[in-house]
């Protein structure tokens, strides 16, 4: 897993958290309490893809942009959130992101984030342990 996760919070806007998935080449961002680290939600690039629709429609980016300023996270954010555990193994978890078809699966200790699992880094355990 990862440990140190970029995270969102649910009243920041879509174009701040836009700009940080680019800015941190991260596909999958956790939604969490600014105070207490609780996981509210997930929003995954896919979901950010789905709203460019607007960029489909002739509209300029300053528009586009503008819309992203006005939307807040927690009004796209995914939740709840399918989590798993520290303790789980990886062929479980594993088994878990194939059969939904998750990208990721956001770790946590109770309620609270903790890392991240995401198809990277079973990519990069394969190439740098073997099988």
């Amino acid at each position: 897993m990862t440990e140190k996760v970029a995270t969102a919070f649910p009243d920041e806007s879509l174009a701040a958290l836009t700009d940080r998935m680019m800015e941190k080449d991260a596909r999958h961002m956790p939604v969490v309490d600014e105070e207490d680290g609780t996981l509210l939600g997930l929003v995954s690039h896919r979901d950010l893809l789905r709203g460019h629709f607007i960029e489909q429609m002739g509209v300029t980016n300053f528009m586009e942009r503008a819309v992203l300023e006005r939307t807040k996270v927690c009004e796209v954010m995914i939740f709840p959130v399918e989590t798993v555990g520290p303790e789980m193994n990886l062929r479980s978890a594993a088994e878990i992101m194939l059969e939904y078809k998750f990208g990721c699966l956001p770790v946590t200790d109770g309620r609270r984030l903790i890392g991240i699992l995401t198809e990277s880094d079973f990519v990069r355990r394969v190439a740098t342990h073997g099988r």
